[in-house]
This record gives C-alpha cells, structure tokens and sequence, in this order.
C-alpha cells in the first residue's frame, strides 16, 4: 500500500489511477524496436525484499553518481510491518535501476512518467547511506530584574545559580543537515499537514526546498551567554479533531488493522465512490447521506461482519489456510453457519428502503398525495409518497437564516449537485441565480 499511499501524497494520484500505471509498467512498454520491456516489479505485492542482484546493480549506480560515501558498509535489511503481509515476491523496484527516469521521459506518458521516477527514486533512496543530521537544543532561563543594563560574563556566571531553578525556562530545538545521505534523492511525503514534499536533490542539480522543511537552524549561542528579551510572542493552541481521511491515510488504516491486500485497495476506493457512499471533496472523504443508511442498517444487522477486528482475523484464517495450517472447510463452516442466520432474520426484519421515508406534512402539488422525504443516491430529497404513480420530487433544502447578498429577498440554502458536491444557493431560483 505504500506505492498508492506516496502517489497520492506526492502525486494527488487516487488508488485507481496509481495501479492503472503501475499495471502498463510492470507489463512492459516498447522501447523501440518492437520490444515490450517491463519496467518495474509485481505492483500487488506489500513485501520489502529485495534480490541480491537488484541491490548490487544498485550499489554500483549510486557509488558511480553519488559516491562511495553515499553507500552503506552493507545492503540494508528490512521488515515488513504490514499485518498479513504476502511476501511471495521482491518488493515494488525499477527492474534495471540503469533506466533513470530522465532516460524513460520522452517514452513514458505523464502519469507512467511520474509513477517510475516516484518508485525509481524511492528505491535508489532505500539502498543509500543514511542521513545525518546536527541537533541542538538551547535552554534560555529568566533571571531576577536587574538594574543594571547588561552583565559582564563573568557577572552572567555568577548568577549560574539562578538558572538551576528559574522563574521560568525557555527551550529552543533546531537541526541541520551535515550529510544528506538517501535524502539526495528522495524525501518522503508527508499526511496531513496539507503540504507535499518534493523529491530533494542536494549535492546534485534539483531543488533543495525539501531540506528548508528538514532544518531549523538556531543562531550561534554560547552557554552563560546574556540575552535581551525583545519581544515575547505567545501562541495559543487547541487540541484538534482527528483529520477526515485522504485516499493515502484510509489506505494506511486500512492495512495497519490487517483489512484487505494491496490487490484490493483500489477497487475498494474505487466503489464506496462509485456507489456515493463517500465522496471527495479537496482530496478529503466525507460521508454521503446515502453512506450513513447503508451503514447503519449493516451493522445493526451484521455486527459481526461489519466490524474491523472480524475482517482482520479473516484475512489471518485465509493465510493459515494458504499455509496449510487450517481446514478451508472448518474456516467455511464458521463463516456461513452464522451468516447464514444473520440472513434469515435481516430478511424477515429488515425495513425496505421505502419505509425509511418521512412525512414532512406537506402535500404534493400533482396529485395531492403526502409529500416524503427520501434517501437517494445524492443524499436526501422530497417526493410524493404515490410514487410510481406520481412521480414528482424536488430537492430536500437545508436553509442557513442567510439572506441572498444578490437579490436580498431569498434566503441561502444548502443544496447538493448530481455529482454529490454540496453548494449554496439562493432559495428564489431561478428567478435569482447566486450560488457559492
């Protein structure tokens, strides 16, 4: 899931789009000659190996660009922390690390382009010497008020005393990058602080804006050193919300609960879209109208299946059955034999969707019939309870108590389009047509 999570942070790449090019990389692109190469390894895959081979071959390219310096005494290891992870192939790498990006660009189209130099860069990254990085911090101790203008270093250790238990006690951190080892090529996206790393470059000819985020550097200060307090700037903070998820930070949760395979994130990304239980709105999920239905009456009737632990330890069976440590049938019969029942019972008490429907006290002005308000595919929305007869319905209209800042008669409310976006508009349309 990493792939699709660092296209999207670094790329604004949905799941869909990530594995659709990763896909036409990995089954082979001409690169002339009539001859269709594959450019990077199996894509469905959450494993960290890496082959012998592919880690010389890389050695070699970074000593020969970067440098013997920019190399560890040996490959690095590493180990997966995904739960379940299927590990029967290499990890996601560029199958010749000798084709750069640069010498691919006027091949590949845009999105192939962007997703081989994201995965050719990572990998080249993982294979390097580690950063190193200067840290500093400066403890900064109020004194008593003095009279006199300044001290004298010797009269500022004399003091010492006053600053093992001090009024109050100021502390300041900063760091700097002394070798940038991996981060010479690569430097990783970030979740949710609404800003995307680009790919750092120091030591070679790219943009260095990534190691502006990486350093806090304080000036040059000496211990016992006195300090004028010029201004004093107070920052007030508030515990926040947990954030709404983005395509890459559902992903992640999904695969650090153990639900679903990398084959599978994006075709569930993909649906719960489709079918407008969620919808998107700056990269952000929230939940439709249509998504809160759907999922309230599945858990009230599946609580078991619906329930992230469940499809967690399913996922775990289905691998002790792949590793033959468990019988598919036991496995078979403990799922069905109490679905089975969960069945019967939602279908003898569960109410259609039409009984969902609420009166709102008003009548239609067709054919006189109780007005309903609905669930739809778009949220909520007006119609006649005589419906297939009468087929008439208007949206269902949130009103905000704002007055319309274009005709100043209407009143502003809250209205969804087909495509599920939510937007204000004056409540006289069309007779005035401001939206916001």
């Amino acid at each position: 899931s990493t792939l699709q999570q660092e296209a999207s942070r670094k790329l604004g790449y949905n799941a869909r789009q990530t594995m659709r090019a990763a896909q036409q990389l990995y089954e082979g692109i001409n690169l002339g000659n009539d001859e269709q190469v594959g450019l990077i390894t199996y894509m469905r895959t959450d494993s960290v190996n890496v082959s012998t081979q592919a880690q010389s071959e890389a050695r070699q390219f970074i000593g020969g660009r970067y440098g013997a310096e920019f190399l560890p005494p040996s490959p690095p290891v590493y180990k997966t922390r995904a739960k379940g992870a299927q590990e029967a192939h290499e990890a996601i790498r560029p199958t010749s690390v000798m084709r750069t990006p640069e010498s691919l660009a006027r091949i590949l189209n845009k999105d192939q382009r962007q997703l081989y130099d994201l995965i050719w860069k990572r990998f080249v990254a993982s294979q390097m010497a580690p950063a190193i990085y200067d840290t500093i911090s400066v403890d900064i101790a109020a004194l008593p008020t003095r009279t006199h203008p300044t001290l004298t270093v010797a009269q500022a250790a004399a003091l010492a005393g006053a600053l093992d238990n001090p009024e109050y006690l100021f502390r300041a951190s900063g760091s700097r990058v002394r070798f940038a080892g991996f981060l010479s090529v690569y430097v990783e996206g970030r979740d949710e602080n609404g800003k995307d790393q680009r790919n750092g470059d120091r030591n070679g000819t790219g943009d260095d804006a990534d190691f502006d985020d990486l350093e806090n550097w304080l000036p040059a200060l000496t211990a016992g050193e006195l300090l004028d307090l010029l201004e004093l700037l107070s920052k007030q903070h508030f515990t926040q919300p947990p954030p709404r998820y983005t395509e890459a930070s559902l992903v992640k949760a999904l695969e650090e609960n153990g639900i679903g395979r990398p084959s599978t994130y994006a075709p569930t990304m993909t649906t719960i879209q489709s079918r407008s239980y969620v919808e998107q709105r700056e990269r952000r999920l929230y939940p439709t109208d249509l998504g809160f239905a759907v999922n309230d009456r599945l858990v009230e009737h599946f609580p078991d299946i619906f329930d992230v632990g469940y499809t967690a330890r399913m996922e775990e069976a289905l691998d002790e059955i792949a590793d033959e440590h468990r019988d598919w049938v036991e496995v078979l019969r403990d799922f069905y034999v109490p679905l089975e029942k969960q069945l019967a019972e939602a279908e003898r008490t569960m109410k259609p969707a039409e009984s969902l429907a609420q009166p709102i006290g008003e009548a239609c002005p067709v054919d006189g019939g109780d007005l309903v308000l609905k669930f739809g595919r778009f949220g909520k929305f007006i119609a006649c309870s005589n419906y297939p007869e009468c087929r008439y319905t208007r949206p269902f209209v949130v009103k905000t108590g704002v007055i319309c800042p274009k005709c100043r008669e209407g009143e502003l409310v809250e209205r969804r389009s087909k495509k599920g976006r939510t937007f204000y508009g004056c409540d006289r349309y069309p007779d005035c047509d401001f939206v916001v």
